[in-house]
């Protein structure tokens, strides 16, 4: 095989097969309360977070969402930092933009990251968020723990839409369960509900 022909192979097997964009439709009411997150890529403002990392969300009278995110940091103590999220006008209701600079620079537009949700479950058991860039990823559970299975088959589906998940950061366990996350993964994705890999057995 020709060089160019084995770039061009390797090119068509790595290159993304799902769609990084956000889904179709989010319930705010229904996505706000509080997460925990079960891995993430490397964030330079996590790098002293180890576990019990959590992200609470609060719909505010204004339309925009309070974030308050915590975690335990390396030397035992717990962290935790406010911000605001909004969505973006004229976009998907699964983009957001999230920000943790004071109010008064809020309306300065480099102080706003996009925060996409870019694969949900359908009853909003759990929820991965990403974005544009494919630079930051997030695994988020209404559990402390998710099942390895199906951790894996989320994971499975952020490498197809290009984010590089061997880089994950753990930050919860993930171990094989007989719970409600223990179930096949079927999700709200772009477009389409995403079905049980082959050779999972609905539970």
């Amino acid at each position: 095989m020709s060089p160019s022909l084995f770039i061009a192979a390797v090119l068509a097997v790595a290159a993304p097969s799902l769609p990084n964009a956000p889904v179709p439709a989010l319930d705010l009411n229904r996505y706000v309360g509080q997460w925990y997150e079960i891995a993430h890529l490397p964030m330079f403002f996590q790098r002293n977070c180890v576990d019990r990392t959590t992200a609470t969300y609060t719909l505010q009278n204004n339309g925009r969402i309070r974030v308050h995110n915590a975690c335990r940091a390396k030397d035992g103590s717990m962290m935790s930092v406010v911000g605001e999220a909004r969505r973006v006008a004229g976009g998907s209701p699964a983009a957001l933009q999230v920000r943790f600079a004071p109010d008064w620079l809020g309306w300065l537009p480099m102080v706003w990251a996009d925060y996409w949700v870019v694969e949900l479950d359908p009853d909003y058991r759990w929820a991965v968020v990403g974005g544009p860039s494919r630079k930051y990823l997030w695994i988020l559970s209404r559990e402390p723990t998710l099942d390895r299975a199906l951790f894996e088959q989320i994971k499975t589906h952020a490498a197809q839409r290009g984010y590089p998940v061997a880089n994950l950061v753990m930050t919860a366990t993930v171990a094989s369960s007989q719970s409600a996350s223990a179930r096949p993964l079927v999700s709200i994705t772009n477009g389409s509900n995403s079905k049980p890999a082959s050779g999972t057995k609905p539970r």
